[in-house]
């Protein structure tokens, strides 16, 4: 399928995510001074867990590609070796909301079989199945989406695979207007990837977001953005446009209990830093109350981990 192909003429569906019934919940270490190496791949407990019906509990995890072809069995990277902590550590927290980042076609099994109350709204950033996904997951016993759509992170949005800030590689924006079904509040999940290169072209990404939820089509919705943005929190262009001088809260900062360390969000497979950097985050609008915020690094008994971001999880309330 040619890329400049407008992806309004895609067959795109919201793709059901209920598949065989998840394993018995496995429950995860708490964080401490270091990182946790629980019994095994679902020992402990949860950092969060599900939500109670008046608040959301929200994820962001850039679940690292699969890289199958250039990995060997018992390397860090090893998707195969990776993919049943990433069932387990999903199947632990279980949150309402999920946004992933990098995830494959061929990965998103691995995330039905965690989550299966879960639907998926979003497509490859090359059009259809191609290329990485930057999905949205929702739980259908809570929420409903009323609409939702994908643009590119370009001066022609509608263009599948399009790239006209200086960032070589496709970046994209999955959004959904969601009802709380218990309450009837509705609200707007943003979900993103930022580029890892050009600081101008993150920047711009973050302006095309705002955009969405001032004046755009969620205007005035409460607002939850969740994503890898590349860019270092409160020292980044991409930060100051957001946060610092922008519409959103990081709930990291407003968080009225932060149940874990600091931990950087990038470790790479590497042991976790306090106080490293945090490139991953949840950002709410005003209307949002953050009540629990949890960098989850956890990893099985042989210290092997789901990926090479480490999740991050906000508990907020709805307004």
């Amino acid at each position: 399928m040619s890329s400049s192909l407008n992806r309004r003429t895609l067959f795109a569906t919201t793709v059901a995510v209920g598949t065989a019934a998840a394993a018995a919940a496995a429950l995860a270490a708490p964080a401490s001074a270091a990182p946790a190496r629980p019994s095994g791949a679902g020992g402990g407990r949860a950092l969060i867990g599900r939500a109670k019906r008046d608040q959301l509990h929200v994820m962001t995890f850039n679940i690292r590609m699969e890289n199958e072809a250039n990995t060997e069995p018992g390397e860090p990277d090893h998707w195969s070796d990776r993919e049943p902590l990433l069932i387990a550590l999903l199947e632990r927290e279980q949150p309402t909301l999920l946004g992933i980042q990098e995830g494959k076609h061929g990965q998103l099994g691995a995330i039905d079989e965690a989550l299966p109350r879960h639907r998926m709204v979003g497509y490859g950033r090359q059009g259809g199945s191609k290329d990485e996904y930057s999905a949205i997951y929702y739980d259908t016993t809570r929420l409903e989406v009323l609409s939702w759509d994908q643009f590119w992170l370009s001066d022609t949005p509608d263009e599948i695979g399009s790239a006209t800030w200086g960032n070589s590689v496709t970046r994209i924006v999955v959004w959904a207007r969601l009802r709380d079904k218990a309450s009837g509040t509705e609200f707007a999940f943003i979900n993103t990837h930022f580029d890892h290169q050009s600081e101008p072209a993150r920047i711009k990404s973050g302006e095309a977001m705002i955009d969405l939820f001032e004046g755009g089509e969620l205007d005035e919705l409460p607002t939850i953005v969740t994503g890898d943005f590349n860019s270092v929190a409160h020292d980044s262009g991409a930060y100051t446009t957001l946060v610092t001088d922008g519409p959103t809260r990081d709930t990291w900062d407003v968080a009225e209990e932060q149940v874990t360390p600091a931990w950087g969000t990038f470790p790479g497979y590497d042991d976790p830093v306090d106080g490293g950097t945090r490139i991953d985050w949840v950002l709410v609008t005003e209307e949002f109350t953050t009540d629990k915020a949890a960098i989850n690094v956890w990893r099985d008994e042989v210290g092997a981990y789901p990926s090479d971001h480490a999740p991050v999880q906000a508990l907020i309330s709805l307004p």
